[in-house]
């Protein structure tokens, strides 16, 4: 049985007991009182609040149809484990990956065709200058990075990408708080009160992608989102003309975990922006009831380059659609050396000319 000292307080977590004088339960903390029985009914109501199902049906019967597949050439990296799919045309190419030179030469077999394709609406030169603006007024950037050859190794893939839809019925609980700041002629006043707030209805989702391919970190992908889903047509192998795929290594069974994660952190801000006039509001238990939840298999078209410079890998990416562009930058370390002094010598000049300047004004 659950006593009075086994609650905690609904708006700070804090441990409550009960206050003699108020004949109310009391929060040490944040000194919010409750009555016994609507603490009692909060507890309750927490205990009984369902736990998540969020269950997909993924496809399993999406398959090539005949004679396409001879239509495309596949190679699996040695280097790097990726799987390259490309245009019957294709012989040798690099690893979108990791480099490598590789020769397409084996025909695709297994897994699933892909429902849905974003065609390249952007080209290499528009990925090129995309990449060329990212790298202006780097001023430690390593010279190799802004060679135009360097540039010249941007590449056009389609990568793979789980997409899920789903009906959700959310009911969820946030903590909130009001931050009040005042002054007298003695002191400076912050008063913090706790509130606690539910929201429940219905959200829906389409489209949510997750990235399935292993040697795409999901971050990164994430980065360069949204897509315009609204633009997918039904796929045809004549998309990959001159475009490398990556065939997908990540199931779309192994991906609901990603999904779930997405979604639900998507509904709990949905709802948090309907809760207006408080200072923080942070989400405190949920319960999502998925229903019709689905997934598509669709490649999506991605800008890449990969490259490695003192035995560390670097990745730009650019949405191929909206031209997007993010990818982490490497630092000339000889270069902010001789930036770190400059400066030093800089603000030492400035130093002494001012410790001159108050000298010379002593003096007159």
């Amino acid at each position: 049985m659950k006593t009075m000292q086994d609650y905690k307080c609904p708006c700070c977590g804090g441990a409550i007991a009960f206050d003699t004088e108020s004949q109310k339960m009391k929060c040490p903390y944040c000194y919010n009182e409750f009555d016994v029985e609507t603490l009692k009914q909060y507890d309750q109501e927490f205990q009984n609040q369902a736990a998540d199902d969020m269950n997909w049906e993924t496809p399993t019967s999406q398959q090539w149809q005949d004679g396409e597949e001879d239509k495309l050439k596949g190679y699996v990296c040695k280097s790097c484990g990726g799987e390259i799919v490309g245009d019957a045309d294709t012989v040798a190419t690099e690893c979108p990956y990791c480099g490598s030179p590789v020769v397409l030469t084996g025909q695709v077999s297994g897994g699933l065709r892909p429902d849905l394709v974003i065609p390249f609406k952007l080209d290499k030169e528009a990925a090129k200058e995309g990449l060329k603006k990212h790298l202006c007024g780097k001023r430690l950037l390593p010279k190799v990075f802004k060679d135009q050859n360097h540039i010249e190794e941007v590449k056009g893939i389609y990568v793979p990408f789980w997409l899920f839809d789903a009906d959700a019925q959310a009911s969820i609980r946030y903590k909130a708080t009001k931050v009040r700041h005042w002054s007298d002629s003695n002191y400076d006043y912050t008063e913090t009160s706790h509130f606690l707030l539910n929201r429940g209805g219905n959200i829906s989702f389409a489209n949510v992608p997750v990235d399935g391919s292993s040697k795409m970190e999901d971050d990164l992908m994430e980065s360069i989102e949204p897509y315009d889903s609204n633009s997918a047509v039904e796929f045809q192998t004549a998309y990959l003309a001159g475009y490398m795929a990556d065939k997908y290594d990540v199931t779309a069974e192994q991906s609901i975990d990603r999904a779930n994660e997405r979604v639900k952190h998507s509904t709990e801000q949905a709802f948090a922006n309907t809760i207006k006039g408080y200072t923080t509001v942070v989400p405190e238990n949920s319960s999502i009831q998925l229903q019709n939840g689905k997934a598509k298999y669709a490649l999506y078209p991605v800008w890449i380059l990969n490259t490695i410079w003192n035995d560390e890998k670097y990745t730009f990416a650019m949405n191929g659609q909206t031209g997007k562009f993010v990818g982490n930058l490497p630092v000339d370390k000889a270069a902010a050396a001789r930036w770190t002094i400059g400066l030093a010598v800089l603000f030492s000049g400035i130093t002494y000319g001012l410790a001159w300047l108050v000298w010379l004004l002593g003096i007159l």
